[in-house]
């Protein structure tokens, strides 16, 4: 059956669609205004982008800021990479590092009814080790600061980024970000974190002697050793003010704990640099790292005594 031909249809006129002007038929002034339209909105749009862009800018610059740099990179090549070397034949056990971290740090005393509770804050401490059995006994002492991990396990645990890694590698702490959960103090196996139980305290005679570089901790945060970044931040001004780059010569002693050690058992560097003297007493056949089966990967390197070198 041949079905009947459709009947040409009828153009659209602006008419018929109801609208005042069909596509095609604008007037000569919308036509002349179209791009400058376009061109704004395009614009706008643009500028919406940038916008909603900046917090993820923001974001990536901090996580960078944050995240230690690879090994290989050039960034890890030019950015310190600070750790410390304790030479156990040279320690003598002085406690010397110990009370001079505590002073330049603003450590605050605990007092007898706080130690009493397992309480006290030791930015450094001495570890005792006692090998072998009655008489033939060796006790070691150890001094143990922070281990500042390159693959620290309190970083990892931190819920709002209190700890993080600084640009240097450092295992920084922002008190004012930290909500006291002590996730890291649980997950250091070093136990070298501290809880705030209270508001700091110290005697009257000792309060004219805090350092004003280092700020107090408020009662609830957990609070470390920083590597005395401040005394860092000072060389590296004083540096480039001096119009050079900061050498091994100016940071080898840096710390309060590595300046007050009467036997030098205590040197800091940069393990970036392959000629530092952290680096290459780091290749010591009696280097050894504390725990680090456990994949942590100190920058505190210990030189074991020669007598027990196997």
């Amino acid at each position: 059956m041949n079905l009947p031909e459709s009947e040409p249809r009828a153009s659209a006129s602006p008419e018929a669609s109801g609208l005042p002007y069909g596509r095609g038929s604008e007037l000569p002034e919308a036509r002349a205004t179209a791009p400058a339209r376009r061109r704004a909105l395009q614009l706008l749009a643009a500028g919406g982008a940038v916008l909603l862009s900046l917090p993820l800018l923001l974001a990536r610059r901090l996580w960078a800021a944050a995240a230690p740099p690879s090994n290989g990179t050039p960034e890890a090549t030019l950015r310190p990479k600070w750790g410390l070397v304790i030479d156990l034949d040279k320690c003598t056990a002085c406690q010397a590092c110990a009370v001079a971290c505590r002073a330049e740090n603003n450590v605050p005393v605990a007092g007898p009814e706080e130690a009493a509770l397992a309480r006290g804050i030791y930015w450094m401490d001495m570890l005792k080790v006692v090998e072998g059995k009655y008489p033939d006994v060796h006790t070691q002492f150890i001094p143990t600061p922070c281990n500042h991990c390159e693959n620290a396990p309190c970083v990892k645990v931190c819920p709002v980024g209190a700890t993080y890694y600084n640009e240097e590698g450092i295992v920084a702490q922002m008190w004012a970000r930290c909500i006291g959960c002590r996730y890291c103090t649980t997950a250091c196996p070093y136990t070298r974190r501290y809880f705030n139980w209270r508001a700091p305290n110290w005697p009257e005679e000792l309060r004219s002697q805090l350092n004003p570089d280092v700020a107090t901790r408020p009662r609830g945060v957990v609070e470390k050793c920083t590597l005395c970044h401040h005394r860092i931040r000072k060389a590296r001004e004083k540096a480039h003010a001096e119009g050079r780059q900061l050498t091994d010569a100016d940071v080898r002693k840096l710390p309060a704990c590595a300046q007050s050690c009467a036997a030098e058992a205590i040197t800091f560097g940069d393990f970036n640099n392959p000629d530092s003297e952290v680096s290459q007493a780091a290749r010591s056949p009696r280097a050894f790292r504390l725990q680090e089966e456990l994949g942590t990967k100190p920058k505190a390197v210990y030189l074991r005594e020669a007598k027990w070198q196997e």
